[in-house]
């Protein structure tokens, strides 16, 4: 029977004494590259993740954009009412 990933009777990887592991490159992958080669692969790499995202339709854009506004102008009066109260209280208790 294998022991569970990370139990008490087998090491973990991270737990190897470092002389055991390969050194790593300095730089990486990086090194090999310029910056503008590595400006170009940042701005691809947006555009493919703009790409991956599922953009709202007008009729759903148009109703969360009401929703926010409408709970916008509700938490506006709240927060007006709240400082009026407030504003009321501290000139009752202080003169």
């Amino acid at each position: 029977m294998a022991d569970a990933v990370g139990s008490i009777d087998t090491p973990d990887v991270q737990d190897e004494a470092p002389e055991s592991r390969k050194k790593a490159r300095k730089g990486g992958k990086r090194a090999k590259k310029g910056p503008l080669r590595r400006l170009a692969t940042f701005y691809r790499q947006i555009i493919a993740e703009l790409r991956k995202v599922v953009w709202p339709t007008r009729n759903q854009l148009t109703s969360y954009t009401t929703v926010v506004i409408f709970f916008v102008a509700i938490m506006i009066g709240l927060v007006t009412v709240i400082d009026y109260g407030l504003n009321h209280a501290a000139k009752y208790v202080f003169g």
